[in-house]
């Protein structure tokens, strides 16, 4: 895989409270494109913070239905990937790539 595909695979961190308290267990959670696959992702957090991955789950998550000034609108759908690092690795998502 090379290196602009590597940037494409990871779109975003997601900052949540459930997230949050997956640091406590070691794992990060990331937006990812929808047609990305496990070993991709798995590649691509290796490659670009330098550290060891030893599991990935994926998640396509469903847009919500919401309304706004009484028209139905809904938002895109998304896949999201909770990736557990080995011992003593760690990412800083506040400081980006």
């Amino acid at each position: 895989m090379n290196r602009e595909r590597m940037y494409d695979v990871i779109l975003a961190p997601v900052v949540t409270e459930k997230s949050t308290q997956g640091s406590e267990h070691n794992q990060v959670t990331f937006r990812v494109p929808r047609r990305a696959t496990k070993p991709e992702i798995k590649a691509g957090v290796e490659a670009l913070f330098g550290v060891k991955v030893t599991k990935v789950n994926t998640i396509n998550m469903r847009g919500k239905v919401k309304r706004f000034k009484g028209r139905l609108g809904k938002r895109a759908d998304y896949k999201k990937a909770i990736i557990t690092l080995a011992e003593g690795d760690s990412i800083d998502i506040t400081t980006g790539v």
